[in-house]
């Protein structure tokens, strides 16, 4: 779900087009949605009788950039090619924090 509302971007999608889409239930969709939302990972926005869900990419990129300072940390060994994060995010430039 989260990998589909970021290759969406901010224009997001309505609960119905999640389900539609990932073919799951109403039940399990609103859980993970209220999950997301609480980590602050998406938003929600009304257009009109509509909700539209979509992801905090400022949140995101912290999460990532975090995970990515921390991997393998406490690892006994020289882990940097088992971490398996991208080289894109890699060489991605660091936003120094305020």
């Amino acid at each position: 779900m989260f990998r589909l509302l970021v290759k969406r971007g901010p224009e997001g999608y309505t609960p119905g087009q999640l389900a539609q889409k990932l073919d799951v239930a109403p039940a399990t969709l609103s859980f993970h949605l209220k999950e997301l939302r609480h980590a602050s990972l998406i938003t929600v926005r009304r257009h009109g009788r509509f909700l539209f869900y979509s992801p905090n990419l400022t949140r995101t990129r912290h999460l990532v950039d975090f995970l990515t300072e921390h991997c393998c940390t406490l690892a006994d060994a020289d882990c940097a090619t088992k971490c398996a994060i991208p080289t894109a995010v890699l060489a991605a430039p660091r936003r120094k924090r305020a």
